[in-house]
């Protein structure tokens, strides 16, 4: 069941808010004309400093992939994950950016945290502005029915129950996951509703990746020839938000929580 022990607990909430900061960061920093690359080489100095080392470059889904080549995935607009940071990648006004960032902490046989947030770059339009704030509600009404005694299932049923009915489409191809012992464990855990997963019932110390990513149009989706970056089939907006959370018996207890959603 891939229950934590309390050391690991410890260590992936340490972990987890060094991320936090992190990320809010490096979301801070973002403006018209800068690149993916210059936010990579920001994160991966960033999570060396704390202690920690990125988890997401040199990532292999299988042994025959090639490793990924970046510190975060960068994804701009129609992209959705697993975008490449390159120099190439020029942020525009009007542009949503996602980043997503994962790290080992301690760097030295530690523990995994994945995190993910989408951000406007200058000024982006009403109908962009309410895909980034409702994808967001979203993943927190997802982290909501992390309770114990509640399945995996409950969790994508709550996510799709509230997208669907605005009219925006969840992805199906990609889900979270659990994580900490590697950056992807068991469970899978979609945005979508699946009976299959009544039977895999949340219990103290159970640690997931719940991560949303919602568009403004169709959910297809295609893989680019990199063999990485993941775009709407239709080209379509999409969003993409994710915190760690540790199930306990008192609630569930979000590890990745950035300072100004504590503060807010």
């Amino acid at each position: 069941m891939y229950i934590k022990k309390d050391r690991e607990l410890e260590l992936i909430l340490e972990g987890g808010k060094l991320m936090g900061k992190i990320l809010e960061d490096l979301s801070n920093m973002v403006v018209v004309g800068m690149s993916a690359w210059d936010v990579d080489q920001k994160a991966e100095k960033m999570i060396i400093a704390a202690g920690g080392i990125p988890a997401f470059k040199g990532y292999k889904s299988r042994p025959s992939d090639p490793p990924f080549p970046s510190t975060i995935c960068a994804s701009i607009n129609d992209e959705l994950v697993h975008g490449i940071a390159t120099k190439e990648k020029v942020l525009k006004d009007g542009d949503i950016f996602s980043i997503d960032i994962g790290m080992r902490y301690p760097a030295d046989g530690g523990y995994f945290t994945d995190t993910a947030l989408t951000i406007p770059v200058g000024n982006i339009d009403e109908v962009t502005k309410k895909l980034l704030a409702e994808t967001q509600k979203s993943l927190e009404i997802g982290i909501a029915q992390c309770q114990v005694g509640n399945t995996i299932a409950s969790i994508g049923k709550a996510i799709q129950s509230y997208i669907e009915p605005l009219g925006y489409g969840v992805v199906r191809d990609l889900v979270g996951h659990g994580v900490g012992h590697a950056v992807h464990e068991e469970p899978r855990v979609p945005n979508y509703y699946d009976k299959n997963l009544e039977s895999w019932i949340l219990e103290p110390g159970v640690v997931i990746a719940i991560e949303p990513m919602i568009t403004i149009g169709d959910y297809a989706v295609d893989t680019a020839a990199d063999g990485w970056s993941i775009s709407t089939q239709d080209h379509s907006l999409n969003a993409h938000f994710e915190h760690t959370i540790i199930i306990t018996k008192d609630g569930p207890v979000v590890a990745t929580r950035r300072p100004n959603e504590i503060s807010s």
